[in-house]
């Protein structure tokens, strides 16, 4: 694949590929005289920086479009975007189940696939599986892995930026694994780890239910919920990735945790049995007394958790995914208490991507790496779409 950065001889010539390979990327295809006027550059240089893209693989000559050739005689040449000169992987590392996700080079989802995992898996069988989903993905989409540019990862924990897990209690063996260096072995192209409630924020601003919001807050709402945060439409990590762990919340002074909230019993639930809190929830639409008492304390924690992120960062919009998502009547009491909390209440809306949203916000990753090699002039990222 091409790469603008390095080795050009002129700047210039390389913030103008830049400009014109925007151009192309964002419409289907264009003539030299569509160019001009969208780039405001000459004809002379937009055909001798076309023809350079062309000779770097990234842009193609595009057929001429139906009847042109009768009407007008010879058409003008026009020119799209490779999207297929690589390829992108998303995948998500889950509790109980892995995904993968496979688009071009523009973002366009052309494969998925996902295979579920137990939760007491170790690390290995995890990673096992990974490996089985991505190369059935590449099989059915006839991609070969040598035109992967970039994979990215969502997984539960802190990530370092290696793509090292410093801390994950939600999967066994996970905390101190070496992820990133781990799937690297599987690819010949970079690896891109990120939290999975990180990636999700990342998924819903990209293609979700946060598109016209740049200050959001994604909350990936479960037993031990996590929350990811866009400001001015950039992932906020915190200093050290563990920027939205809401999950420790319940260590300033509150010592009981989620597991005890939702239980019926004197026992706390498995955080990560999902079909042991699906009963408790069936049994307060049902009526039960004591799963309705639970519920209602699971959610007054969940408002405390997102109020505390509200309250520091001021966004304009909350978005709930994860399971919790799915729960009747959660939306109305967060709204409620925000509004108490809060000195200005966000809008507080259901994810559109539901759990495809943290594969979906790894492709985006992915993506955003390859953007970085594509429009980079000398360490100079030009704006994204």
């Amino acid at each position: 694949m091409g790469r603008l950065t390095g080795g050009d001889p002129s700047l210039l010539r390389r913030i103008n590929s830049a400009v014109v390979l925007h151009a192309l990327r964002g419409s289907d295809a264009l003539t030299l005289t569509d160019l001009t006027r969208i780039t405001g550059l000459s004809r002379p240089t937009v055909e001798g920086v076309t023809e350079g893209l062309i000779g770097g693989g990234l842009v193609v000559e595009a057929a001429p479009e139906e009847g042109e050739t009768r009407r007008q005689g010879r058409p003008a040449r026009r020119f799209r975007f490779r999207a297929e000169a690589g390829h992108l992987l998303g995948i998500e590392i889950g509790p109980h189940r892995v995904a993968a996700l496979i688009s071009g080079l523009d973002g366009r989802i052309i494969g998925a696939g996902s295979r579920e995992v137990a939760e007491t898996a170790p690390e290995d069988e995890r990673l096992d599986k990974v490996r089985a989903v991505v190369a059935d993905v590449l099989r059915r989409t006839g991609v070969p892995r040598s035109n992967l540019r970039a994979v990215g990862v969502g997984t539960p924990g802190i990530v370092e930026a290696d793509g090292t897990v410093r801390l994950g209690t939600a999967l066994p063996g996970w905390t101190g694994l070496a992820l990133g260096e781990r799937l690297r072995r599987s690819f010949r192209c970079p690896v891109i780890v990120e939290n999975d409630a990180n990636a999700a924020a990342v998924a819903e601003h990209w293609k979700g239910a946060a598109t016209d919001s740049d200050d959001i807050v994604f909350v990936l709402a479960g037993l031990s919920p996590g929350a990811g945060s866009l400001i001015g439409g950039r992932l906020h990590r915190g200093y050290g990735g563990a920027a939205g762990e809401i999950g420790a919340l319940h260590l300033l002074g509150r010592g009981v945790t989620p597991e005890h909230l939702l239980s019926t019993t004197d026992e706390p639930l498995h955080p990560l049995d999902e079909q042991a809190v699906a009963e408790v929830f069936t049994l307060a639409r049902q009526g039960d007394a004591r799963a309705q008492a639970a519920v209602e304390r699971f959610i007054q924690r969940l408002v405390h958790d997102v109020a505390a992120l509200v309250l520091a960062l001021d966004p304009e919009l909350v978005v709930i995914g994860g399971w919790a998502a799915g729960l009747d009547g959660v939306l109305q009491p967060l709204r409620e208490e925000l509004a108490r909390f809060c000195l200005r209440p966000p809008r507080v809306v259901l994810s559109l991507l539901g759990e495809a949203a943290v594969a979906t916000g790894a492709l985006r990753r992915a993506l955003d790496h390859v953007e970085e090699q594509l429009f980079a002039v000398d360490g100079t990222v030009a704006a994204r779409r």
